[in-house]
């Protein structure tokens, strides 16, 4: 569940907050944080009758908390229930309500690159099959590739444009991030295999990111099951931030890079750049996850905040 981060949509935010106001759905949260439970298992462990746990399950479950998913059981089926979020980040602001332009949100495909340069094993799938040919790095230049789910290589890199409103002039802009799901790329896959992952915004590295391992073993929340469990599942939700301040990766500074630096007035679109360096310490590829795969209902998100 690392770094698993549900960014709240203020239409969210009273649904959330009546789910937290509860000592018993905190206590439901604090057993699944643990482990996987049906609702006979969480009415055992709280000591209280399964018809309260049901009620409150849902509850957090409305609030996007908590997944609930019917599964056979030896007699009919079970309502299994995981935990879908590490952290919760919820707005005061409805930074994006009619007629305030302090927040531009663009949601980019993954499949959506404009350079890339990939070494097999590399590929990528949509969520209805798979785009081209495995380990042929001709299938990048696929017309298809639009549709990616899910793309993955050894090594290499993949390059985004951002469009960039003229009227936005540097001296408006706060803060520029860069969020998307990611893992380490290992045939199959290997919990346990490590990747420095780096991002590049406008040529410039914004900061590396060591992923732990290439998910699998587990179904991601997303990922269609036609999808063997074999292969990469799922990955960790990272965002890469440039501030006036220097840069971050989730709120951690990990350089001194700041948007004075990166040009923002000379360009005529925004460069985003997703790789592994081939000096890295750990070159272990990436999976690059869109809004099909994985546990994370997203693509590329860049979000500008803009000063008041």
């Amino acid at each position: 569940m690392e770094n698993r981060i549900l960014w709240a949509d203020k239409a969210d935010v009273a649904n959330i907050a009546r789910a937290l106001d509860s000592v018993v759905r905190r206590n439901i949260l604090d057993l699944l944080v643990e482990k996987t439970l049906n609702v006979n298992q969480i009415s055992e462990a709280l000591g209280l009758p399964q018809s309260t746990c049901t009620v409150n399950i849902q509850i957090l479950e409305k609030a996007k908390l908590i997944h609930v998913e019917q599964v056979a059981a030896s007699k009919g089926l079970q309502k299994v229930c995981s935990v879908k979020w590490e952290e919760v980040v919820l707005p005061l602001k409805d930074l994006t309500a009619p007629g305030d332009d302090r927040l531009i949100v663009v949601d980019m495909p993954i499949g959506l690159y404009t350079d890339h340069k990939a070494t097999a094993p590399c590929g990528m799938v949509s969520e209805n099959g798979v785009v081209g040919f495995f380990d042929q790095t001709e299938t990048f230049q696929n017309p298809k590739r639009a549709t990616a789910g899910l793309i993955w290589m050894t090594r290499g890199f993949l390059e985004y444009r951002f469009p960039k409103s003229t009227a936005i002039t540097q001296e408006r802009i706060g803060a520029i991030s860069v969020t998307f799901e990611v893992c380490s790329e290992f045939p199959g896959y290997n919990n346990s295999w490590p990747s420095d992952i780096t991002l590049w915004f406008n040529d410039r590295e914004v900061g590396t990111w060591t992923s732990p391992g290439d998910m699998g073993g587990d179904y991601g929340r997303l990922t269609p099951r036609w999808w063997d469990l074999l292969n990469t599942q799922y990955g960790f939700l990272k965002s890469w931030k440039i501030t006036t301040e220097g840069s971050f990766i989730d709120g951690v500074k990990t350089g001194d890079l700041t948007l004075d630096q990166v040009g923002l007035d000379a360009c005529d679109s925004y460069s985003v750049k997703i790789g592994v360096k081939n000096d890295a310490e750990y070159v272990g590829g990436f999976n690059l996850f869109g809004r099909s795969f994985g546990n994370y209902e997203q693509d590329i998100v860049m979000r500008i905040e803009l000063k008041d």
